[in-house]
């Protein structure tokens, strides 16, 4: 073989030099990283895992290619702006910047970041989204909603029943195993975010509607799948219930008995805290059966019933 020449060697393509990444690439793979960070070392529910990626998806899209690290507080100002042209809730748009501020504190950990200075963006006041609730009476017609007429009249039944009496989350009640389950005691077992466990109690008619639902409806349902399954609520193949299958079921049932379209399972879970404190539940109390990490989140429910507070004013301020 002849040595190369120099004219060759002129030829010869030059090794090329790897491109540096760009800021997107870099907050993609640092996306990716938290997210996976969240799941294992954190253990996180996987709800709360997808809605941050969620939030910071859409946070990379009002990026733009920008850098993370170059951002000025000027600039996440308008984040919350940018949010808000894009019809989202003053809830979604609170949840995204909780989303945020836990993000940077990630990257900070990372050494990525030395200031969060997604720390100084305020969000919406809690006591500034009173939550919808429905009356006793709107209660009690939507619990009876369900009849004959429907495929799984009873278990639907029973799931508007537990939803109700427990104050559970749509996704907990989704992953409510029969193994959770003590009726003859009166109460269940509910993991809530972050697998943190805690007891709700079951009063008469929903224990009565859940033994109507065992009794009748669950062994069909558990019988189109080759292995027992473990839920409580299944699906028409013997499947754990999908959380999106019961805001559709809660969707068809409110929209039956005519009340806003707006109701979904978290309206339950807000007619119960409500009507437990119109009741003279504790706060403290009703923050424990809901699973809230802090009274302040619970506290939205003190500024709905305004009957009760007409009626603590009417009672004991001397001049009522």
């Amino acid at each position: 073989m002849k040595p190369e020449t120099k004219d060759m060697a002129a030829f010869r393509p030059k090794p090329s030099r790897p491109r540096p990444p760009s800021p997107a690439d870099a907050v993609r793979r640092w996306l990716d990283a938290f997210v996976a960070y969240s799941s294992a070392e954190c253990h996180l529910a996987d709800n709360t895992v997808a809605a941050y990626r969620r939030d910071l998806v859409r946070f990379l899209a009002w990026l733009d290619g920008r850098a993370i690290p170059k951002l000025t507080i000027q600039d996440l100002a308008e984040y919350p702006v940018w949010l808000n042209q894009h019809k989202l809730a003053p809830a979604s748009v609170a949840r995204a910047l909780v989303s945020l501020k836990v993000f940077f504190r990630y990257l900070q950990l990372e050494g990525v970041l030395e200031d969060n200075l997604a720390e100084l963006l305020g969000s919406q006041k809690l006591w500034e989204r009173v939550p919808k609730v429905l009356s006793p009476e709107q209660i009690d017609q939507l619990l009876d909603s369900p009849t004959r007429r429907d495929a799984c009249w009873r278990r639907d039944r029973a799931l508007l029943e537990l939803l109700y009496a427990t104050g559970c989350r749509a996704s907990e009640a989704s992953d409510l195993k029969v193994a959770d389950l003590q009726l003859a005691e009166g109460y269940c077992l509910c993991r809530g975010k972050g697998d943190k466990q805690r007891i709700v109690m079951l009063g008469p008619k929903a224990i009565r509607a859940v033994e109507e639902y065992f009794e009748h409806e669950r062994p069909r349902l558990a019988a189109q799948s080759k292995s027992g399954p473990p839920w409580v609520l299944l699906s028409y193949r013997g499947r754990r219930m999908r959380r999106e299958r019961i805001w559709e079921l809660m969707k068809r049932y409110a929209e039956r008995i005519g009340v806003p379209k707006e109701v979904s399972p978290h309206t339950l879970r807000h007619s119960f805290a409500t009507h437990m404190l119109a009741g003279g539940a504790d706060l403290r109390q009703v923050q424990e059966m809901l699973g809230h990490a802090s009274i302040a989140t619970t506290q939205i429910y003190t500024h709905v019933d305004m009957s009760r507070l007409k009626a603590v004013h009417k009672a004991f301020h001397p001049r009522a």
